[in-house]
């Protein structure tokens, strides 16, 4: 299991290899900013207090922003030739302000011109986000 700082195409990547840490401050900021930016106006997702009165400790991020979060994380290893694939998101622990999260990931197959990384993002309450990405490279001789 090697620490792969970026991929640079199908032929360089290992079962095995692990992601990059990659740490995320939750500011209260991020968490409204993106909800809105995502077109989720559901207002656990802006307003404290009504967030408050629906049973929550405080606003918390959207899946929306989870999935955005989770695919930047996977194309900062991969690089700018990279497209995903596919990205398959359970969410967990909510991602309140004043915490972070913290992505990890390690690529767990590779068949056919597709890697596939199992992906993890946890927060001080435990993991916010399980599951897997599927990422492809072009051909060598198609950049």
């Amino acid at each position: 299991m090697t620490a792969t700082v970026g991929a640079t195409g199908y032929e360089t990547v290992t079962i095995g290899d692990r992601l990059p840490e990659l740490v995320i401050p939750l500011t209260r900021t991020l968490i409204v900013a993106t909800a809105l930016a995502t077109r989720d106006f559901q207002d656990v997702h802006h307003d404290p207090a009504l967030a408050v009165e629906r049973g929550s400790t405080d606003v918390f991020m959207n899946i929306l922003t989870t999935n955005g979060l989770v695919g930047r994380f996977v194309t900062d290893w991969a690089g700018p030739h990279a497209s995903l694939r596919r990205i398959a998101v359970r969410l967990g622990a909510p991602n309140y302000p004043g915490d972070e999260m913290t992505l990890t990931g390690e690529v767990v197959a590779k068949d056919d011109g597709l890697v596939t990384v199992k992906i993890r993002g946890a927060n001080s309450l435990g993991d916010h986000a399980t599951g897997t990405v599927v990422v492809a490279w072009p051909a060598r001789g198609d950049l």
